[in-house]
């Protein structure tokens, strides 16, 4: 753990198409070895796609999946005596965020290998599934709210 000062927190540009925070973060985590111009490009066309298929707003069905998948608790270890307990707390609102744009690409990214169809298309189906509450990303979702139930007994443990 680093024991200087405090990593100062960056700020990020809105991207230029849709005028979002949100979406820059996730074109940011799409993003790999620097090209961010292909992954604009492929975030871009799969909320086009996304927008032509359920005939609604493409930063909206975003914005909303994005909210479907961002969790509220999550378990922590912590150790207590010889013990290790899995204690529920809950998640800053920016890690949340974090975690529900690295759970949708990480998701698309599975589909693309499982299914060999390109990277749009896997996007895509992946935010349409978020929106529409399934998915890879939302399976994550109920996974982390399912373990953060089952150990609600050691929630009187928090930090």
């Amino acid at each position: 753990m680093a024991r200087r000062n405090k990593a100062k927190k960056r700020k990020i540009s809105p991207d230029s198409h849709y005028g979002s925070v949100l979406l820059t973060r996730f074109i940011n985590i799409i993003m790999k070895c620097g090209k961010k111009s292909i992954a604009e490009k492929i975030v871009y066309d799969a909320l086009s796609s996304a927008e032509k298929k359920m005939k609604e707003s493409g930063i909206l069905i975003f914005e909303t999946a994005v909210e479907n998948v961002t969790p509220s608790i999550e378990v922590r270890p912590r150790r207590i005596g010889g013990a290790t307990y899995q204690v529920p707390v809950e998640v800053k609102k920016d890690r949340a965020v974090s975690l529900a744009l690295r759970w949708i690409a990480k998701a698309a990214s599975a589909a693309r290998k499982k299914s060999r169809k390109n990277s749009t298309d896997c996007l895509q189906t992946e935010i349409i599934d978020a929106y529409n509450k399934r998915g890879g990303a939302f399976k994550m979702y109920e996974e982390k709210y399912k373990m953060a139930e089952a150990n609600k007994a050691f929630s009187h443990l928090s930090f």
